[in-house]
């Protein structure tokens, strides 16, 4: 047998992530750990690269760790979002980095705030969305980075999204619309009137997005499925409403594109399939693209780079290895390794990422991935269902830890793309409305049914497991489907459908009618919503389950997790229950996912028979 990797390896902090090279090029950002919390470090890059000896840490967090960061056109601050123990109430700080002073630059208790925009024709200035008027609304203001001052430009009057030009003018904005499709407004200049562009119908909500104006203002670049059923990427001109296909793929989606940074105009574009494909719209870059697909088997990804164009950063993720970093010349087209994001797992022995996809028992074609134990064989092995969850997002093929971490205990990973899962057109996921708990749960049975009749896993020991959306299904697999698992194993998953709905969080108000649309309206179909809830069933319930909850979630509550364990206590149903106090919509603090992992790779053990760490 393998090496058994130590949790701490795949799932304590990262050595390094995230790298942001300055507007200048003269200096490298990235997050990595200070005292066990994960924080921003800065060093300077020489002619020789990066100084890594001359590194330090910038920032001060001594509790959840920086995630998410970037650099001001200025160069001098980097900004930051924070929360308070998984709250989402996030809030913006940064950092000057001449005088080392940090400020909190949204310091009122309980807001959310957004970047909008930042463009380098201001480059003192951002625009910021913060609902500190009313909860449920972002409105815009203009943030000085010079004195901190926060100016409100636009008050929201129930739009779900604003767009900004380049020179930070609010020219679009998306307003729901009963249905849960969406009017796109554009306007000339700040002081003109709104007008509808467009109309995106519900149908198309999922697979269409606005990425945002051209440099001259003149268009929008968008990803539309209107009149298709795969997501195009398409030029729509802001006079006349007029749109020009740029690519289309037939079977899934377009999942984004790298846009020129001065013209916005699209240069590569990324298809998403069984693995990315690459679509080179811009002949500028073309020998570039293939200089970087040169330098490592995984698939690419830009993660940054600077005002010059003359350095890009590029994160490659590959199945069986951690993400890593290149710096990429292109003047010489060449690419040096810059850094790794979890280096010790280079010492061991890790799984490939198998695309499989099958036939649901109605027709239609559901795609996923298999990972299988190193060194087990691929005959009758305890296998553990893994549901994303959404659940209107999708698996992809790359690095992924769970995965991992169920193949090197020993067990089949199997992770499903299920309906209502996006990047397959828009057919396959309205196929999901609805169907909480029904047909979407059929296919992952369906999926169980696949791997076992290719003699690949043990019918009788198999688990589902999942967070959010995913926590759900392992309910739903525990209450509805008992006799398909031998156990569960459910993180922040709702176990009422009504009360999840009713207890969203405000700011998601704009964007409830496609909610509702996709599971059931809390105001009429409270009857519908039961019969889809766990909680309705947990009487039918003979497997164990282990239920997760962070105490601070702004999506699924707590109540969520303690009404079902209640229900549980009460018929006599084993199970375990833990909840963390400091955690909300799943666990940032690396000595939470530890304790949590431990826990599960035992709770899986026990029923399925594979390994742990002691």
């Amino acid at each position: 047998m393998v090496d058994l990797i130590p949790r701490e390896v795949l799932f304590g902090n990262p050595e390094r992530i995230s790298p942001q090279i300055s507007p200048d090029g003269t200096r490298l950002a990235w997050i990595a750990p200070y005292q066990g919390v994960l924080n921003v470090w800065l060093a300077p890059i020489g002619a020789d690269g990066v100084d890594w000896d001359a590194a330090r840490v910038v920032t001060e967090d001594t509790d959840r760790g920086v995630r998410v960061f970037g650099w001001a056109w200025d160069g001098r601050h980097l900004l930051y979002l924070q929360d308070t123990g998984g709250d989402e109430n996030w809030r913006l700080y940064d950092i000057d980095l001449e005088t080392m002073a940090r400020r909190d630059l949204t310091p009122y208790d309980g807001i959310q705030a957004r970047i909008i925009a930042t463009s380098k024709n201001h480059r003192d200035e951002l625009l910021v969305g913060m609902n500190r008027d009313n909860p449920q609304l972002h409105d815009v203001y203009r943030l000085d980075l010079k004195t901190g001052e926060l100016a409100k430009l636009i008050e929201n009057p129930g739009y779900a999204g604003w767009l900004a030009d380049e020179d930070l003018v609010v020219r679009g904005a998306l307003v729901p619309l009963p249905d849960g499709g969406f009017d796109l407004l554009v306007r000339d200049d700040a002081g003109a009137d709104w007008r509808t562009l467009l109309t995106i119908p519900s149908d198309d909500a999922p697979a269409s997005n606005v990425l945002g104006f051209t440099g001259d203002g003149k268009s929008l670049i968008g990803i539309s499925s209107v009149g298709v059923n795969t997501g195009r990427l398409v030029k729509v001109d802001v006079a006349s409403g007029k749109d020009r296909v740029l690519l289309e793929d037939p079977d899934a989606d377009v999942a984004g594109a790298v846009l020129h940074p001065d013209t916005r105009e699209p240069q590569i574009v990324v298809v998403l399939k069984d693995r990315a494909e690459y679509h080179v719209l811009d002949p500028a870059v073309q020998a570039d693209y293939e200089a970087i697909r040169a330098l490592h088997t995984g698939d690419p990804q830009l993660a940054d780079r600077d005002e010059a164009d003359a350095t890009w950063l590029v994160a490659f993720t590959d199945d069986a290895g951690p993400v890593r970093y290149y710096a990429y010349d292109r003047a010489t087209r060449t690419g040096s390794f810059l850094l790794d994001s979890r280096p010790e797992l280079s010492r061991y022995e890790l799984a490939r990422m198998e695309p499989f996809s099958f036939t649901s028992r109605d027709g239609l074609t559901v795609h996923g991935y298999v990972t299988f134990p190193p060194g087990e064989g691929r005959s009758g092995l305890p296998a553990v269902l893994d549901v994303h969850g959404g659940p209107q997002v999708r698996d992809v093929w790359g690095w992924n830890s769970e995965a991992q971490w169920f193949a090197n205990r020993g067990y089949l990973c199997i992770q499903v793309n299920y309906r209502g899962s996006t990047g397959y057109g828009k057919a396959f996921v309205n196929a999901g409305d609805r169907e909480w708990g029904a047909k979407m749960h059929d296919d992952l049975i369906d999926a169980v049914g696949y791997v076992v009749a290719q003699g690949w896993a043990d019918p009788d020991r198999v688990a589902i497991y999942g967070g959010s959306y995913g926590g759900y299904a392992a309910l739903v697999g525990a209450a509805f489907t008992p006799d398909v698992f031998r156990c569960a194993v459910d993180i922040v998953g709702p176990s009422n459908l009504q009360t999840l709905l009713e207890t969203i969080p405000p700011y998601w108000a704009p964007v409830k009618a496609q909610l509702y649309r996709r599971v059931g309206n809390p105001e009429t179909d409270q009857e519908f919503l039961w019969s889809r809830s766990p909680l309705s069933r947990v009487r039918d319930i003979r497997i164990p389950l282990l239920i997760a909850q962070g105490a601070n979630d702004p999506r699924v509550k707590q109540a969520e997790s303690e009404q079902i364990v209640a229900a549980l206590a009460e018929a006599g149903i084993d199970y375990e229950y833990m909840l963390f106090p400091d955690e909300g919509h799943g666990f940032a603090k690396p000595e939470n996912r530890i304790k949590f992992y431990a826990a599960a790779e035992r709770f899986l053990a026990k029923y399925l028979g594979g390994r742990f760490e002691e």
